[in-house]
C-alpha cells in the first residue's frame, strides 16, 4: 500500500475513534479542511461512504465499521515491520507511560524504587492521556503504561491498582469554601471546568453516567490540558474544577480543595497495561513494585 494510502487510513482511524472531525484534527495536529478532504479521497477510492454526517454528529456507516478493524490491523502490521527492521543501538531501556489524568507525584515513590532496582536498564518516561498511551503500547512504542481506568485497552493485559476519588478545586474566596464537604448539587449552578471526551472517552462516559444519575448539568467550561493553567483559572475565579484526589499536592494561592460526596462514584482507577505476548524482561519487577506502591 502506498504511503498516501497508509496516511489516509491513519486519519480515518483517528476520526473513527473520536467520531468528531474537529477533535480528530486537534489530536492529529492539523486543521479540519485537509482532514475532511483526505477522508473524502479515501471514500472516493474505496467507492463507499465511511461516515454519515448530520446535525446530531458523525457515525460510521456499515462500510466504515467493516473497514475500521482491517485498517487498524494494517497499521499495526506496518508498525511491527518497522520495529523489526529498526536496529536500536541504545542501551537496554524500559519505556513506561504515565497517565496525565492524575498528579505526577502519585507515581514518584514507585519510579524511585523502580530506578533503584532496574540496574543497567534505563527508565524512559512518557506522560500523556491514557488513549495515547494505549495506542503506544499496542504499537510497541512503549513497553507498559500506567493508565486511568476505565479506558478502552483492547487486547492489552491490565493489572488493576489504585482508585482516585474525584474532589473539587474552587476559588478560596467562594461562598462554598466555608463548607468542609461539597456535593454535585451544591455546584449545579456554578461554572465547572471539565475535559473533552476525546482526551479520555471511556472515563468521560463513566462520569456522564454518574452526572445523569444526580441530574448534574452545570455550565461546563473547556478544561486546559495543563493543570497549572487550569488551577490558575480557578484561582482567578473563572470556575471550579473536578479533579482526581492526587492533585491536592499541587498548591496554588487562591485555590482550595474540598472532598466531594460523589467522589467515589466518579473515581478514576489506575491500572498497569502491557502487551501480554510481548512482555518486557523487567515486567515482573514493574508489576511487583506497582502493586506495592500503588495498590490501595
Amino acid at each position: 500500500m502506498r504511503a498516501l494510502d497508509t496516511h489516509a487510513l491513519t486519519l480515518f482511524c483517528a476520526v473513527a475513534r473520536c467520531l468528531n472531525f474537529r477533535q480528530a484534527a486537534e489530536q492529529l495536529h492539523m486543521t479540519q479542511p485537509p482532514l475532511s478532504r483526505a477522508i473524502k479521497g479515501l471514500e472516493d477510492k474505496l467507492g463507499a461512504r465511511l461516515f454519515e454526517r448530520d446535525t446530531q454528529g458523525v457515525v460510521l456507516t456499515p462500510a466504515g465499521r467493516t473497514l475500521l478493524p482491517q485498517a487498524l490491523h494494517i497499521l499495526d502490521l506496518l508498525e511491527m515491520a518497522q520495529q523489526s527492521l529498526r536496529q536500536d543501538s541504545a542501551p537496554a531501556r524500559l519505556r513506561l507511560g504515565l497517565t496525565s489524568s492524575v498528579a505526577a507525584g502519585l507515581f514518584r515513590p514507585l519510579l524511585a524504587a523502580l530506578e533503584e532496582q532496574l540496574g543497567n536498564v534505563r527508565l524512559e518516561l512518557t506522560a500523556a492521556p491514557s488513549p495515547r498511551l494505549v495506542a503506544a503500547v499496542r504499537k510497541s512504542q512503549l513497553d507498559a503504561a500506567l493508565l486511568a481506568l476505565p479506558s478502552a485497552t483492547f487486547e492489552l493485559a491490565v493489572q488493576q491498582l489504585a482508585r482516585q476519588p474525584m474532589m473539587l478545586a474552587l476559588p478560596a474566596g467562594h461562598r462554598l469554601a466555608k463548607k468542609r464537604k461539597l456535593s454535585l448539587a451544591d455546584i449545579a449552578q456554578e461554572p465547572v471546568y471539565w475535559f473533552e471526551r476525546a482526551r479520555q472517552p471511556a472515563f468521560f462516559d463513566h462520569c456522564q453516567q454518574v452526572f445523569r444519575r444526580h441530574d448534574f448539568a452545570p455550565h461546563f467550561l473547556r478544561e486546559a490540558p495543563d493543570h497549572h493553567v487550569l488551577l490558575g483559572d480557578v484561582a482567578a475565579g473563572k470556575g471550579m474544577a473536578l479533579l482526581a484526589d492526587s492533585f491536592r499536592a499541587l498548591r496554588m494561592d487562591g485555590v482550595i480543595y474540598r472532598p466531594l460526596a460523589e467522589g467515589e462514584e466518579l473515581a478514576a482507577g489506575i491500572g498497569l497495561a502491557w502487551q501480554a505476548d510481548h512482555g518486557h524482561a523487567t515486567l515482573p519487577l514493574l508489576r511487583q513494585l506497582a502493586q506495592e506502591y500503588l495498590k490501595q
